[in-house]
Protein backbone atom coordinates (compact mmCIF):
# COMPACT_ATOMS: atom_id res chain seq x y z
CA UNK A 1 0.00 0.00 0.00
CA UNK A 2 1.58 3.38 -1.41
CA UNK A 3 1.49 6.40 1.79
CA UNK A 4 -0.90 8.33 -0.92
CA UNK A 5 -3.63 6.00 0.90
CA UNK A 6 -2.88 6.56 4.07
CA UNK A 7 -5.31 8.90 6.17
CA UNK A 8 -3.61 11.72 7.56
CA UNK A 9 -6.33 13.85 10.31
CA UNK A 10 -5.35 16.84 12.19
CA UNK A 11 -7.07 18.80 15.41
CA UNK A 12 -6.10 21.80 17.43
CA UNK A 13 -6.00 21.57 20.72
CA UNK A 14 -5.23 23.50 24.12
CA UNK A 15 -3.00 20.38 25.67
CA UNK A 16 0.91 20.70 25.68
CA UNK A 17 2.29 18.22 22.90
CA UNK A 18 3.77 16.14 25.76
CA UNK A 19 0.29 16.06 27.31
CA UNK A 20 -0.99 14.75 24.08
CA UNK A 21 1.77 12.34 23.13
CA UNK A 22 0.63 10.32 26.80
CA UNK A 23 -2.80 10.50 25.60
CA UNK A 24 -2.48 8.71 22.75
CA UNK A 25 -0.49 5.78 24.49
CA UNK A 26 -3.01 5.87 27.17
CA UNK A 27 -5.37 5.44 24.47
CA UNK A 28 -4.40 3.13 22.51
CA UNK A 29 -2.89 0.84 24.64
CA UNK A 30 -6.49 0.61 26.95
CA UNK A 31 -8.25 -0.23 23.73
CA UNK A 32 -9.85 -4.06 22.86
CA UNK A 33 -7.09 -6.67 21.80
CA UNK A 34 -8.53 -5.92 18.40
CA UNK A 35 -7.64 -2.25 18.28
CA UNK A 36 -5.08 -2.09 20.59
CA UNK A 37 -1.83 -0.45 19.98
CA UNK A 38 1.70 -0.29 21.50
CA UNK A 39 4.38 1.89 21.55
CA UNK A 40 7.23 1.40 18.92
CA UNK A 41 8.86 4.66 18.92
CA UNK A 42 8.71 7.92 21.15
CA UNK A 43 10.25 11.31 20.65
CA UNK A 44 8.97 14.83 21.57
CA UNK A 45 7.30 15.63 18.96
CA UNK A 46 5.79 12.41 17.94
CA UNK A 47 4.65 8.79 19.06
CA UNK A 48 4.69 5.44 16.04
CA UNK A 49 2.29 2.45 18.09
CA UNK A 50 2.30 -0.92 15.96
CA UNK A 51 -0.93 -2.76 16.46
CA UNK A 52 -2.85 -5.85 15.31
CA UNK A 53 -1.52 -7.44 11.84
CA UNK A 54 1.52 -4.63 11.99
CA UNK A 55 -0.71 -1.58 11.63
CA UNK A 56 1.23 1.52 12.59
CA UNK A 57 -0.33 4.21 14.07
CA UNK A 58 1.31 7.98 14.18
CA UNK A 59 0.05 10.75 16.07
CA UNK A 60 2.38 13.77 15.98
CA UNK A 61 1.96 17.04 18.20
CA UNK A 62 3.78 20.27 17.59
CA UNK A 63 2.93 23.72 19.35
CA UNK A 64 1.25 26.35 17.22
CA UNK A 65 0.85 29.99 17.69
CA UNK A 66 -1.33 29.23 21.35
CA UNK A 67 -2.43 25.83 20.79
CA UNK A 68 -1.44 22.61 19.92
CA UNK A 69 -1.28 20.69 16.08
CA UNK A 70 -1.98 17.30 16.12
CA UNK A 71 -1.87 15.06 13.13
CA UNK A 72 -2.48 11.37 13.35
CA UNK A 73 -2.52 9.26 10.68
CA UNK A 74 -2.80 5.68 10.17
CA UNK A 75 -3.60 3.06 6.93
CA UNK A 76 -6.63 1.41 8.77
CA UNK A 77 -7.19 2.85 12.02
CA UNK A 78 -8.41 5.93 10.75
CA UNK A 79 -11.24 5.39 12.89
CA UNK A 80 -9.79 4.90 15.96
CA UNK A 81 -7.15 8.09 15.35
CA UNK A 82 -10.57 10.16 14.82
CA UNK A 83 -12.14 8.53 18.34
CA UNK A 84 -8.37 9.61 20.08
CA UNK A 85 -8.60 13.35 18.59
CA UNK A 86 -12.20 13.65 19.71
CA UNK A 87 -10.87 13.01 22.83
CA UNK A 88 -8.86 16.26 23.15
CA UNK A 89 -9.81 19.60 24.21
CA UNK A 90 -10.15 21.33 21.29
CA UNK A 91 -8.45 25.01 20.67
CA UNK A 92 -10.55 28.06 20.35
CA UNK A 93 -11.42 29.48 16.52
CA UNK A 94 -8.20 29.95 14.29
CA UNK A 95 -8.47 33.15 12.71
Amino acid sequence: MTTQRRTMIEHRTTLEPARVLEAAVAFFSRRNSLYAAFVEQVSPTHVSLRGQGGEEIVIAATPAGGHTLVTGSSYLFDAQVSRFLATLPPAGAIA
